[in-house]
């Protein structure tokens, strides 16, 4: 099979994973990443089944599912979070069957344990292989989107269905064959990881009722239900990104914003910062500590807008202005957790010394080496490497 992905993000953050529908490219996600970026690193991937004529030539839920293991094998992912829609809901589950300690938690969306019966797909695969893709498509969109979002958002739809049509036959077909034979209804409860289910109320392919099975049969799972029908991120991108983080970033001992922000605190400052601080609250400080975590890092550090790579740059420019040394430092030390190379730390402060002055940049240069020239320090080498032939990191 070939895997195709593209994994962007800082690289302190954790990652998540999104799996994609049977006729989907990573595109289908493309309006949730920039609400996500503040806090995971996010890795989509395509895996393509051969094209091939070759009737022996299996395509298998278990087969896809080998394949998210070996690409995080590959990019040295040890745990990740995990979404998959439809199939890639199916292939959530054989995840959290097969290999529990590798997600830290599951979202299965708009899926079943069983999804369908052998005459219906075997009635797709005919269907196509006489017809082409052309032949199912309209009837896809309905079941993708609500009326109301087909009306509404025509540019959306015609972006969706072009993708739906770039889908090769053959592979389509090996996928059809691997989702009529999946079938994890006696399986459930071996999945421990906890998951959230989420569907739409209007999907007529994988309804409430299924989502509802999947709930009853996961020992530590919850539904969340969404007005929309099968293809829910594409149909409500934000609200779904809400739930998806409010879920991942969960925590008992934090209000939901108060998690979110110390979420994006520990990506940007490091689990060690953190500790320290977190150790360091009393009855006189605790105000302070949870407005840093709620407003801070909870509401402005996960503003979509500006990029957890440019925050680092602004704030340590403002502080250099402000000479703020032991911020400045810790600043330093986020920023290469967030993405920043050496050559823009330097750049910062070059320019710096133009409009806050050669004493502040001096004093900037002396403290960014300290950080710079730690053992501790992570370095620009340590991240992943970007390979163009087959996915690419950003």
């Amino acid at each position: 099979m070939n895997t195709n992905y593209q994994l962007q993000g800082t690289p302190n953050s954790p990652v998540l994973i999104f799996s994609n529908s049977l006729g989907s490219e990573m595109m289908m996600w493309d309006e949730l990443v920039p609400y996500l970026l503040p806090y995971f690193r996010v890795l989509r991937y395509h895996t393509s089944p051969p094209d091939t004529h070759d009737e022996a030539t299996s395509c298998t839920i278990d087969e896809l599912g080998e394949q998210v293991i070996q690409l995080m094998d590959e990019l040295n992912i040890e745990t990740a979070y995990y979404c998959g829609l439809s199939m890639g809901g199916l292939i959530g589950q054989w995840l959290g069957i097969h290999h529990p300690q590798r997600f830290k938690k599951i979202v299965l969306s708009n899926t079943g344990a069983k999804i369908g019966n052998d005459e219906r797909w075997n009635s797709r695969i005919d269907t196509i292989s006489k017809n082409g893709m052309q032949a199912i498509v309209d009837d896809t969109m309905e079941r993708w989107f609500t009326e109301s979002f087909r009306q509404t958002n025509p540019a959306r739809v015609a972006k969706t269905k072009a993708m739906f049509l770039r889908s090769n036959i053959k592979s389509y077909s090996k996928c059809c064959e691997a989702i009529r034979d999946a079938d994890f209804r006696e399986k459930l409860h071996q999945l421990s990881v906890e998951t959230l289910i989420i569907t739409g109320d209007e999907d007529p392919v994988t309804n409430v009722e299924q989502a509802q099975f999947l709930v009853n049969h996961i020992p530590n799972a919850t539904l969340h239900i969404l007005h929309a029908r099968h293809l829910a991120s594409t149909e409500l991108p934000k609200e779904y990104a809400e739930t998806l983080i409010s879920f991942f970033t969960s925590n008992t001992n934090f209000s939901p914003l108060g998690a979110r922000g110390l979420h994006v605190r520990r990506t940007v400052l490091g689990d060690e910062h953190v500790d320290r601080a977190t150790a360091k609250i009393n009855e006189f400080n605790v105000d302070f500590q949870d407005f840093i975590t709620r407003y801070a890092w909870g509401e402005i550090w996960t503003r979509p807008d500006l990029s957890k790579h440019n925050r680092s740059l602004i704030t340590m420019a403002m502080l250099i202005a402000l000479n703020r040394k032991a911020e400045f430092k810790m600043h330093v030390k986020a920023a290469l957790n967030n993405g920043v190379s050496v050559a823009e730390i330097k750049e910062v402060i070059m320019h710096s010394a133009l409009y806050c002055g050669l004493p502040a940049a001096n004093e900037a240069f002396h403290t960014a080496e300290e950080v710079l020239n730690s053992p501790l320090t992570l370095r620009g080498s340590d991240r992943v490497a970007d390979r163009p032939n087959r996915g690419k990191v950003e």
